[in-house]
């Protein structure tokens, strides 16, 4: 069987077979073009990010040809992608953005699927903030053959944990084309705001020479100036006990009513 002729199983079997959780659409104040959604626990090899947070991802599996590519990369073998988009946020100059990303690539050997994110100014300009690119050896972040980010990333470099079984690759969920395949784990990038405006994050995810073997990118927990800009973040404990309490309170009234 060729790479290019799969069979992908549906989602509610994949759930059955690998123990995956079944994706959740995105949420609130996110956009994408091509596949996209969220989960707000683990998904089989995918935890939560630091902090006990949920995630957005953007995925080649539902992808559409031409999108999710990177306009300064050599593109010649590119096929289709994702892209998903926050809310737009405010920053002043000097604010810290900063956020979690977690690639997860069911290619391997010379498929270089690749990701990214960047930040984008009202008015259009781009800022590459973060790569990441399938490689059958070395580091997959930051992605090779890709224009340097200009991020501080932690850990600075990683190659690949092995694991492919995330809901968000569909019917590639667990399975690994050679070696390369996996996921990275959640890498913090930290970004320094030069201007003071209104942008938005974008990440997006490609699939290299065939639409074979999907990968995908999570995001979790974006910040600006140490503010949570992302409402699809799970609350802090605190948070959790005091909507509990007044949970609890309203129930109390009610009864006594």
């Amino acid at each position: 069987m060729t790479r290019l002729v799969k069979k992908h199983l549906t989602s509610i079997a994949l759930a059955a077979l690998t123990g995956v959780s079944m994706a959740a659409p995105l949420t609130t104040g996110w956009t994408s073009v091509g596949g996209a959604g969220s989960s707000s626990t683990a998904d089989g090899n995918i935890s939560l990010a630091p902090g006990d947070r949920a995630f957005v991802y953007v995925t080649t599996t539902g992808g559409i040809n031409g999108v999710g590519r990177l306009s300064s990369v050599d593109n010649s073998s590119a096929t289709d992608g994702s892209t998903v988009t926050s809310d737009a946020f405010t920053a002043k100059a000097g604010d810290i953005l900063s956020f979690y990303l977690n690639y997860i690539t069911s290619d391997g050997a010379g498929f270089a699927d690749y990701a990214w994110a960047q930040l984008v100014a009202l008015g259009g300009s781009e800022t590459l903030l973060f790569t990441a690119r399938t490689t059958p050896g070395g580091n997959t972040v930051p992605g090779f053959g890709m224009p340097a980010p200009s991020v501080s990333l932690d850990p600075a470099s990683v190659s690949i944990f092995s694991g492919t079984a995330f809901s968000g690759l569909a019917g590639d969920s667990g399975r690994c084309y050679s070696s390369g395949c996996g996921h990275t784990g959640w890498v913090k990038a930290e970004f320094t705001v030069a201007t003071a405006g209104s942008y938005s994050l974008r990440a997006g995810v490609t699939n290299w020479t065939d639409t074979a073997f999907d990968s995908a990118l999570a995001i979790a927990d974006v910040r600006i100036g140490g503010i949570s800009i992302d409402p699809g973040v799970v609350p802090e404990p605190g948070a959790l006990a005091l909507a509990g309490l007044a949970l609890l309170g309203a129930g109390l009234r009610r009864r006594r009513t």
